[in-house]
C-alpha cells in the first residue's frame, strides 16, 4: 500500500470523528511541541493546546518542529509567545521530558500512543473502543484473581 492509500484509508476512518489527516512527507522534531506543552500545562491551557498542535500537525501539515510555528500556536491559544519563548530557551521543561522518557523507557515504550493500565497492561497504538473495553474488562477480571 503506497502513502497515498493509507491516507485515503485513514481519512476515511477519520471522517466520522469530524477529523482529516493532511499527507505528511517529513517527520517534525517534536521536542519544542513537548515542552510548549508542558508551559501550556502550567498556564492551565494544556488541552487546548494539545489539540491545536495536533491540528496543525496532522491537518496542517506544519512543522512542530519549528520555533516561529509553535510561537504562533501559543499566541493563537492565548498564552504569552514572549514567557514560551524564555521558557523553551532556560530548557525549564527539559527535565519533565526527561522524567517521562525514562517512564517510557521503564514500559518499554517504542511507539505513540500507548496506555499502561494499572502500572502492568500495554495497549499499543491506535485501537477501537472495544479493544480497549475488551482490555479494561481482562485487567479488571486478572485485578480480582490477584486480590
Amino acid at each position: 500500500m503506497d502513502l497515498k492509500d493509507r491516507y485515503e484509508k485513514l481519512n476515511k476512518a477519520a471522517a466520522p470523528l469530524g477529523l482529516f489527516f493532511g499527507e505528511r512527507t517529513r517527520l517534525s522534531n517534536s521536542r519544542l511541541a513537548l515542552e510548549a506543552s508542558e508551559f501550556a500545562r502550567d498556564m492551565g491551557r494544556h488541552q487546548s493546546f494539545h489539540n491545536r498542535v495536533f491540528r496543525a500537525y496532522f491537518t496542517d501539515v506544519r512543522d512542530i518542529g519549528n520555533l516561529e510555528v509553535i510561537l504562533e500556536l501559543v499566541e493563537d491559544d492565548g498564552l504569552d509567545r514572549n514567557e514560551l519563548q524564555a521558557a523553551l530557551k532556560e530548557r525549564r521543561y527539559a527535565s519533565r521530558l526527561e522524567q517521562a522518557r525514562q517512564k517510557a523507557y521503564t514500559y518499554s515504550v517504542n511507539a505513540v500512543p500507548t496506555f499502561i493500565i494499572n502500572g502492568r497492561h500495554k495497549i499499543v497504538g491506535a485501537q477501537s473502543l472495544e479493544y480497549f473495553r475488551e482490555q479494561f474488562r481482562k485487567e479488571a477480571i486478572a485485578e480480582e484473581t490477584r486480590s
